[in-house]
């Protein structure tokens, strides 16, 4: 059981900027590829970004893209989600994952194995 935890959300002003943070003590860390989902409140979770194993292949949502940057770090077992020109439509709780490596789709949360807890992020207007 591979065990997650956020840490970094909270509240900003609209154009400001977060960085989310995801940890593990699993020393296979580097055998899965991680990705970060949101829920907004009334809402289904959905995807918003995805590395791969070795930390070069990245892939976005559209509604994120050339905003939010992920990147991991293999020695320190640890994903990243740089969040900048934030809007209010980014609320939700955020949940970093890890994606079974012998699944293909990266915005299916179904080809995921082990979840974070959530940490919510807040974005005022």
């Amino acid at each position: 059981q591979v065990q997650l935890v956020e840490s970094g959300g909270g509240l900003v002003q609209a154009g400001g900027s977060l960085r989310l943070s995801c940890a593990t003590s699993e020393r296979t860390f580097s055998n899965y590829p991680m990705g970060w989902f949101r829920q907004a409140p009334g809402k289904e979770r959905e995807f918003v970004a995805r590395i791969g194993r070795n930390g070069i292949s990245t892939y976005y949502a559209d509604s994120v893209k050339g905003r939010f940057t992920i990147s991991r770090d293999n020695a320190k077992n640890t994903v990243s989600l740089q969040m900048n020109s934030l809007k209010p439509e980014d609320t939700a709780v955020y949940y970093c994952a890890a994606q079974n490596p012998y699944k293909v789709r990266a915005d299916q949360e179904e080809n995921y194995d082990f979840w974070g807890q959530g940490t919510q992020v807040t974005v005022s207007s």
